[in-house]
């Protein structure tokens, strides 16, 4: 019996066009898609046979978009809500710089919200496991294919550490810039179980991984 892989291709979305320096997470603001540059590296790199799917949110459908106008043959975006960014509840639309100060700075705020949720929103644990429910029903649909994940920067940390198996904290740690891709490996081995595999993460200019 042979091995299956089943290969994620992360992107994250363009830079957001205006956040008015407030917390945003799942408010529906427009990318700004004018870096041609990056979208072609990204037309360049992504295997041509590949599912694609998105988050339900603006930013994402407009980078999938300009990476078809890069140069992609691409194929229909289907979106799905539960690979949206963490939801920041009633901090949505507020300034973030105060909760900074008052929660001791940035790496402490999101330490803050790693395990305790804004209200009405998510914390960090909770969008893990979300993203993990999403993950592995996608992964279960698309078996043995290459799935390219238009999604956010929360969403894709979520994604590493909950299939590596990391602490929630390590997420902090992780570098995801706007339209660079993060490529994970779903390896299926008979007799071994199943087991995740970090091939490339935050790369740009990556022509040539297919």
């Amino acid at each position: 019996m042979s091995v299956t892989v089943t290969r994620w291709w992360w992107i994250r979305h363009a830079p957001v066009i205006d956040d008015g320096g407030c917390f945003y997470g799942q408010a529906d603001l427009a990318a700004d898609t004018g870096d041609i540059a990056a979208h072609r590296a990204l037309a360049e790199a992504l295997p041509p046979d590949a599912v694609w799917v998105s988050s339900h949110l603006r930013r994402t459908r407009q980078t999938a978009a300009a990476i078809g106008a890069a140069g992609y043959p691409l194929p229909e975006v289907t979106p799905h809500r539960d690979l949206a960014e963490q939801h920041f509840g009633d901090w949505q639309g507020e300034p973030r710089a105060p909760f900074y100060e008052k929660y001791g700075g940035f790496r402490d705020f999101w330490m803050l919200v790693l395990d305790r949720a804004p209200p009405s929103g998510e914390s960090f644990g909770d969008l893990r496991i979300r993203i993990g429910a999403a993950v592995q029903r996608l992964s279960a649909e698309h078996r043995g294919r290459n799935i390219v994940a238009v999604a956010h920067g929360g969403t894709i940390r979520a994604a590493i550490v909950g299939g590596l198996d990391l602490p929630s904290p390590l997420a902090l740690s992780l570098t995801i810039g706007n339209s660079s891709l993060t490529q994970l490996d779903l390896v299926e081995e008979p007799g071994r179980g199943a087991r995740w595999v970090l091939n490339l993460l935050n790369g740009y200019g990556v022509a040539g991984l297919r």
